[in-house]
């Protein structure tokens, strides 16, 4: 384990090459993990961050700043996340920055808690080829510290992103990890709801939905569909956003015939934070967030709790969001991935 410092400043970069040469070396003849590199790369004005690619898709996971993936897109391609571009390449801010890509938090919100600050350097471990673990030092005020395990598959889009909290502290927390991907603005999120029972067969309700109170449903960016809720990012208008016990396993977003995938699990039984909430929307002027919760822990000094996210994306797919649409153009796509 290394820590971000001067001494990785000097060695870093070749300590990860030879890293990735002997992976490939010792990986059986014709083994799909030679197709993934992992190298210390500069990006957006930040000297130290790793890349994972493998031919079709790049992952970019800050170490300056963190824990946090910066860049997600296909290779030459645009980032499906928000830049936000006056707090790239910056580090040791005395107040939280949103700066963009996918993060870790754990809920509920609070604004003590929650926005605890990640501007410094990150400590990294390698998980063999094609992965990486990234740590942050345990929160001063909360004696959490996050991890995410990032791991490229060999071929294709696919990425599985393991959050984790680890209580330092000396005392029980309870808390839920809690997965933010920043999109791009302009785009579009789309929310499979599940399929209609008629009266009077469906008698139990089997939708939650959970308002903050600056949602208005009269706002033009929702379309409550018979299939699937839709909401887009608009530069003109401000803050909005809903909870769902979502049970359709997944979420996209779709943004200029790029599709971004997010898997999302629920544990029956479980009590989610926000009313119930494993996934959650929200967007604003700047951007739109695609969020994943896990069930609330009660975590012991020294234990901790993981939440995963699997991850894909696709090209060319058109722009309506219709019904009818999505499933012709994104269903059968997401499905298949997820088999």
């Amino acid at each position: 384990m290394l820590l971000i410092s001067d001494r990785y400043r000097r060695r870093g970069a070749m300590w990860w090459l030879l890293a990735a040469t002997l992976a490939c070396a010792l990986a059986p003849a014709g083994s799909a993990q030679m197709e993934v590199t992992v190298k210390p790369i500069s990006y957006q004005g930040w000297s130290h961050n790793l890349q994972l690619a493998n031919g079709t898709v790049e992952v970019v996971v800050t170490l300056d700043v963190g824990p946090r993936i910066i860049r997600y897109g296909f290779v030459g391609g645009p980032n499906v996340f928000k830049e936000y571009a006056e707090q790239m390449g910056k580090a040791g801010e005395s107040s939280w920055q949103i700066r963009g890509g996918h993060r870790l938090w754990h809920a509920p919100e609070d604004l003590t808690r929650t926005y605890a600050l990640d501007n410094s350097p990150v400590k990294t471990d390698p998980l063999g080829a094609g992965a990486v673990r990234v740590l942050q030092p345990a929160e001063a005020i909360t004696g959490i510290q996050k991890e995410l395990d990032v791991t490229l598959d060999p071929a294709g889009t696919g990425v599985t992103v393991v959050h984790r909290l680890r209580n330092t502290g000396l005392w029980e927390v309870e808390l839920a990890p809690w997965a933010l991907s920043v999109m791009a603005p302009g785009g579009a999120a789309i929310v499979p709801l599940p399929p209609k029972t008629p009266h009077p067969q469906g008698l139990l309700p089997n939708q939650a939905f959970i308002l903050w109170p600056y949602t208005d449903l009269a706002d033009a960016r929702w379309r409550w569909g018979t299939k699937y809720v839709v909401l887009k990012q608009d530069n003109a208008k401000g803050p909005t956003k809903i909870g769902m016990a979502l049970k359709t396993g997944w979420v996209s977003y779709l943004r200029e015939g790029l599709l971004f995938v997010k898997k999302i699990d629920y544990q029956e039984g479980q009590g989610y934070p926000d009313g119930g909430s494993n996934f959650e929307t929200f967007t604003n002027q700047e951007m739109l967030e695609i969020e994943s919760l896990g069930p609330l822990a009660r975590l012991a000094p020294g234990r901790s709790v993981e939440h995963t996210e699997r991850w894909w994306l696709f090209k060319d797919i058109p722009g309506e969001t219709s019904d009818a649409a999505i499933d012709a153009n994104i269903r059968p796509r997401v499905e298949a991935a997820m088999k």
